[in-house]
């Protein structure tokens, strides 16, 4: 039986991925899946991260455009580094 992707990503320019399993805890070793062209990349999860929450992809910066589905999501408010948590946080939205 094939692994199973813990996190998945759109575009390779994305800087952040979705989480599609349940219980991601610190420390997992994440098979990251980017659909566009279904190639694969680990990742080690830094943080306990509910399903359907996102991660860093690389080290971001306050200030960075976090990217997912190949689209503008929002505004980083606070360093996160690879692999970290990304919600509300350290993360706002740009619509308002």
């Amino acid at each position: 039986m094939a692994e199973i992707p813990h996190l998945l990503v759109h575009e390779h320019d994305d800087n952040v991925g979705v989480v599609v399993v349940e219980g991601l805890s610190a420390g997992t070793d994440m098979l990251v899946c980017v659909t566009h062209d279904n190639s694969t990349f680990r990742l080690t999860s830094g943080a306990d991260v509910p399903i359907g929450h996102k991660v860093a992809l690389k080290d971001l910066k306050e200030g960075d455009t976090a990217i997912k589905y190949g689209e503008d999501i929002g505004k980083i408010i606070a360093d996160i580094p690879k692999g970290a948590h990304v919600h509300t946080h350290n993360c706002k939205t740009k619509r308002w």
